[in-house]
């Protein structure tokens, strides 16, 4: 999501109105830019537990998979427990 601030205005010119158009010029230019900005870091995030996580899982000792499996059958009953 592209976050779209706003900047302070300049002082404004001597010259009348060119500096008020070119201030509006400059504000729309900056809002196109950043509005339609194709950089979509959201895109590129990993999502979930990769192949290296389930790696590492699998060289856990026996024993400590036993105990990790109890626990997350005591959470899953508190869980379904509380609703």
């Amino acid at each position: 999501m592209t976050m779209i601030t706003s900047d302070t205005l300049a002082a404004p010119r001597h010259d009348g109105h060119s500096g008020f158009l070119a201030e509006i010029r400059s504000f729309w230019r900056q809002f196109f830019a950043r509005a339609f900005d194709p950089y979509r870091p959201e895109l590129h995030y990993m999502r979930g537990p990769g192949p290296a996580c389930r790696a590492k899982q699998m060289a856990i000792s026996p024993q400590v998979q036993v105990m990790l499996t109890e626990i997350r059958a005591a959470k899953a009953q508190r869980a379904s427990a509380s609703l």
